[in-house]
Order: structure tokens, then sequence, then C-alpha cells
């Protein structure tokens, strides 16, 4: 049987890992993406990023993120699906997809399938930088119902998902925050992550270098839910080796356990 807490549990688990730790802010939704990725800090042009993720000191999902390059675009793919006892509470299989400008950072689609326990979701934000606007379409598949809706946007923004990955092209030096535009669910989110302190992480893929990242959030997807942290590569790479979400149910943490490809 599937239980409210089970549904709490995947639900916000899989949100704040794979979504929620790109959302932050706290400055004007007007910001503009003012930061470019820099030449020396090269988006992969494939890659495939592993992760074993815990709830507490329990195994309870695995997740991954696929980066490919397509000329100026980037296509991101990220994956989540819950294992175990989690999976026996509230099976979740999800996965999104993100598609950015490599030069700029500025997103041009997001895309998300949904499926945890009876509920199956889909969804679509496609971004208008000529009417400027973003314009948001989902499909519930268990009831059928529908719905869109448009929003106005800045001349760039980034998504939940490709936001991960334009943080990791900043430059992310200690006492320095990076600051960009989100567009979240027919909103605009205002991004600020403030780069915290440099930290030695192990994770099953090795002993890394990093900087740790905090975003915060006035508003979005995981305002008044706890805190996030996202471990980078102390290199060029910026690889998101660990992220770790405080909220009220507990401590999930995600750990890097394979990098493939470049």
């Amino acid at each position: 049987m599937q239980t409210r807490r089970g549904r709490l549990l995947n639900r916000k688990f899989f949100l704040a890992l794979l979504l929620g730790c790109a959302v932050a802010g706290g400055h004007s939704a007007a910001a503009q993406m003012s930061n470019m990725p820099p030449p020396q800090l090269a988006i992969p042009q494939q890659q495939t990023l592993s992760y074993s993720v815990d709830w507490r000191v329990f195994p309870a999902g695995t997740a991954t993120f696929h980066l490919q390059a397509d000329g100026n675009r980037e296509h991101v793919r990220a994956t989540a699906a819950s294992v175990g006892a989690v999976s026996l509470l509230f099976p979740v299989s999800d996965r999104y997809d993100g598609v950015f400008d490599r030069t700029t950072g500025c997103s041009y689609e997001y895309q998300k399938q949904i499926q945890e326990g009876y509920r199956r979701l889909t969804g679509q934000l496609k971004m208008d930088y000529a009417q400027h606007e973003q314009i948001l379409s989902e499909k519930n598949l268990g009831n059928g119902i529908s719905k869109q809706l448009s929003a106005p946007i800045p001349g760039c923004v980034t998504d939940v998902l490709s936001g991960i990955f334009y943080l990791a092209s900043q430059q992310l030096q200690v006492g320095h925050d990076a600051t960009f535009p989100l567009a979240d669910g027919g909103h605009v989110v205002a991004v600020t992550a403030k780069v915290e302190a440099r930290e030695q992480v192990i994770t099953p893929a090795g002993t890394f270098a990093t900087v740790r990242v905090q975003p915060t959030a006035d508003a979005g997807v995981v305002k008044n839910r706890g805190n996030i942290w996202i471990w980078y590569t102390d290199d060029a790479r910026h690889l998101p080796v660990q992220v770790r979400a405080h909220l009220f149910w507990g401590t999930i943490t995600m750990r890097l356990t394979r990098v493939t490809g470049q």
C-alpha cells in the first residue's frame, strides 16, 4: 500500500536532488545571464554521470545525468529511480530533459516524464526569446487533465535542470556568488548560488578536491523545504560529485559513482 509518508518522501526527494539543487534566489527576477561560460570551463561534448542516493543511512535510489553536444546546443538528460525499501513504499521512475546554448547558457527547452506510484505526468517548458515568454504545457496521464500557460521572461534564462551545468560553467571562487534567472513552472526565480568553501569529498567514484556551493530561494520548488548544497570539483571540469539536501523529514545525499565520456 502506498502511504502518504512514502509519497512525500519520494516526490520531494527526487525533486530536491534532480531539480531543486538548481533553484535559488533572493534578487530581482529581472536579472540577466550576465556571466557567459568561459572557454577554459568548457561544457563536455559527451558525458554520463551516475550517482547513488541515500536517505539518512539507507540506500534510496539512483540518478544519472547525460550530456550530449549538438553544435552550439547541449542536451541534458537526467533520470531518477527509487530502489530497495523506498521503492516498495512508492516506486519512482522519472526522466527530465533540457536543452541550452553552450556559449551563453540560455535554456531553450525543458521536458519531464514523471512516474511516481499511480501518478503519471508529462510536461514541457519552451522559451520563446523573440516574444520574451515561456510556454508551459502539462498533462496528467492519470485523469487526462491538461494545462497550458505562458509567462514573461527576460532576454535569457536557464531551467531547473540546465541550471546545474550553467552554474558548473562559472568560475566558482570561494566568497563570490553566481547569479542568474531561472524559469520555474511559469515563473522566473532569481538565483544566487553562494560558493562557501573548499572541501575534500569522498565518493564511490574517488576522492575529490571540491568547492561547496549553496543555492537558496525566495521562491520555487525548494522554498521553505530545507537547505541544499552541491560540491563541484575544484578544477576546470567542475563535476557535480555530491549533492546534499537537509529537509524536514531527513537528510538526502547523492554521491557520484561513475563518470563515462569526456
